[in-house]
């Protein structure tokens, strides 16, 4: 395989409830999967290919739980990437020069029986992963945003998060609530539903691990 490797700081929301069921190997809340991921590499390559700094999007929906398949996806990959990058981080996205379910990208590729042809456009992306806050707009095709879920008893900010030291996509993420709209084959109408802020470190053999 390719050697490549990749740090990233990312943003989801999906349609579940802020718990996600699909973290706990359970079925969706509503009992289909539909979101959108967005990244920023900080670090990365693909063979000799620097990915650094550049960003993408994955949207993608399944008519049942994400195992059960005949899901559809599409990646949108940042215009300023040039056609070597544009080849390699698509191939990363499509679970290419990587072992066998090792990675979600991997799954969410197997998973999918129509895969849409990607798109080139500016992504603007920003992130803090600490104070669980997001925005994301890509110009005609989506807008997303992320901030901390409220406690309705209080009314001050909650922090929760997921750790799944064997997981595929990251060893811990924080918890919050997120809104999404986004048009084109994936059409998405998401309000305070569940957010994902995660770091994200995957090479072609998995999730890179920091902690035992």
């Amino acid at each position: 395989m390719i050697d490549w490797n990749i740090e990233a700081s990312t943003f989801g929301n999906c349609n579940c409830d802020y718990c996600c069921p699909c973290q706990f190997e359970l079925r969706p809340t509503h009992g289909d999967c539909k979101g959108v991921e967005v990244g920023r590499i900080e670090r990365g390559h693909f063979g000799d290919v620097t990915l650094d700094g550049l960003h993408w999007a994955l949207l993608f929906a399944w008519p049942g739980a994400i195992f059960e398949g005949n899901g559809t996806m599409q990646a949108i990959v940042d215009e300023r990437a040039d056609d070597k990058q544009r080849e390699a981080l698509l191939t990363v996205l499509h679970g290419g020069e990587t072992e066998e379910a090792r990675t979600h990208w991997w799954v969410f590729h197997a998973m999918s029986s129509t895969v849409h042809e990607p798109i080139f456009k500016p992504i603007q992306f920003e992130v803090d992963y600490e104070k669980r806050t997001a925005r994301a707009a890509i110009p005609g095709i989506l807008e997303t945003s992320g901030r901390p879920i409220v406690s309705p008893a209080t009314g001050e900010e909650h922090r929760v998060r997921i750790d799944i030291p064997g997981g595929i996509e990251f060893e811990i993420a924080e918890i919050g609530s997120a809104s999404t709209t986004a048009s084109g084959p994936i059409v998405l109408d998401l309000k305070d539903s569940y957010g994902q802020f995660n770091m994200l470190h995957h090479t072609g053999k998995g999730v890179v691990r920091s902690r035992s």
